[in-house]
């Protein structure tokens, strides 16, 4: 059945424009970004999208855990606002789309819906969602966890970066920590655009990928204790060598990961070596394994083989081993009606377009669990993500913000 803003689309220019711009904050070495959760550049950031939401008219308010949402009211303010958005912070070497694309097709719906002066039933507000990527206090997607119920706030507060800075104070400094209680705010769905961080659509010249489900994730820390020693003068049987260990468990990893062929996958991503220094053996080592699979059995399973495998390379070397669990979410289904209009919408626009799973952790994931919820994908460059040269192309981010705005408003009831 037709509706009113069949014919709409947003203004894929002035997308791409403010895209840019934002990336002008925090830039990287290369083109990317480092907009790092709670610095200064995160917080210039924040700034400058709040004052672009308030250009459109929009009200921003920022909850205790930082997360900014930015209110254009429904025709019923007692109605509950259908939610769209995504976080604005990036990894260290970041792209310039991962995240940021999906709050600034938010604030795009809303530019285009005053264009066209279209009012909706339910107000919208389009979300930053604060600490999505992880890296600077594990674990990732923080705020949408304390806002779902995951975690709670106080723990949240108190996860410290790699200097020793704590979550709560950093918040606090960047003029970040709102008033607003954690997870008060109802809602009446949530969309997410993002890019896909994989190859597939791009390979199958798909514009759109229609997010059915989001595969489980498991972060394990690992700890290996062993006994700093001059390399050059300690006979190689004497050794306790903490690095080795941590050679060995990474080699574990992966043949964990393909024993769980073809949906499994497992890596060591961040380490730290101590002294770090290139004469001494290392006395310590402290990394992450990242276990991912779209059933919870199979993360479980893999999990068991690699405390069991570690264990036993621990034992053989003579280390000491601590593995302790620093993130973690369930496989994901996500709200079928609002699937079925991402869905509807790429056929009426005219996209081509496929069901996908999401291989990577989004806020979508655990907003899901408070309300109904559904994702959107675009293409990117050979599925590069968390890379600074993660590229997608301008008719890709129409594509995928056009979906958006069909979905968001048809949840949001046009009126009139």
């Amino acid at each position: 059945m037709a509706t009113p803003t069949d014919n709409l689309r947003i203004k894929g220019q002035r997308l791409w424009d403010s895209i840019h711009e934002m990336a002008e904050i925090g830039p990287g070495v290369r083109g990317g970004n480092n907009r790092q959760t709670l610095t200064d550049e995160d917080g210039e950031g924040r700034r400058l999208f709040q004052a672009w939401c308030e250009e459109a008219g929009l009200t921003v308010t920022v909850d205790s855990m930082g997360t900014m949402f930015a209110r254009r009211e429904g025709e019923d303010k007692s109605l509950p606002p259908v939610m769209v958005g995504s976080h604005l912070d990036t990894q260290p070497t970041g792209g310039r789309y991962d995240g940021v694309l999906g709050v600034l097709s938010g604030l795009e719906i809303i530019r285009t819906l005053n264009d066209f002066g279209i009012k909706t039933r339910h107000p919208i507000e389009v979300v930053n969602w604060t600490n999505e990527e992880g890296t600077r206090f594990a674990p990732a997607m923080l705020a949408s966890g304390v806002f779902a119920g995951v975690h709670d706030q106080a723990w949240a507060y108190d996860r410290e970066d790699a200097a020793g800075l704590k979550f709560g104070d950093e918040l606090e400094r960047i003029g970040f920590k709102g008033s607003e209680p954690v997870g008060h705010r109802k809602l009446r769905a949530f969309f997410e655009l993002h890019i896909e961080q994989g190859p597939i659509l791009e390979k199958e010249e798909r514009d759109i990928g229609v997010v059915t489900h989001g595969q489980g994730l498991n972060w394990l820390q690992v700890t290996l204790v062993g006994k700093e020693s001059h390399t050059g003068s300690t006979p190689m049987p004497m050794r306790v060598n903490a690095g080795l260990g941590m050679a060995r468990i990474t080699e574990a990893v992966d043949e964990i990961a393909l024993g769980h062929a073809p949906l499994a996958v497992g890596a060591v991503g961040h380490c730290d070596v101590y002294p770090n220094s290139r004469n001494i053996i290392p006395g310590k080592v402290v990394f992450t394994i990242d276990f991912r699979h779209p059933e919870k059995e199979v993360i479980a399973a893999m999990e068991a083989k690699l405390r069991e495998r570690a264990a036993k390379i621990a034992a053989d070397i003579g280390l000491e081993m601590e593995i302790e669990q620093v993130g973690a979410f369930d496989p994901v289904t996500f709200d079928p009606e609002c699937v079925g209009r991402v869905r509807a919408a790429a056929d009426r626009l005219g996209y081509t377009h496929r069901d996908i799973v999401s291989g990577a952790g989004h806020d979508a994931c655990w907003i899901n669990r408070v309300a109904p919820t559904a994702m959107v994908f675009c293409p990117c460059v050979d599925g590069l993500s968390h890379n600074e040269d993660e590229d997608i192309t301008q008719e890709w981010s129409t594509a995928g913000a056009n979906v958006l705005f069909h979905a968001v408003v048809e949840t949001a009831e046009i009126v009139g």
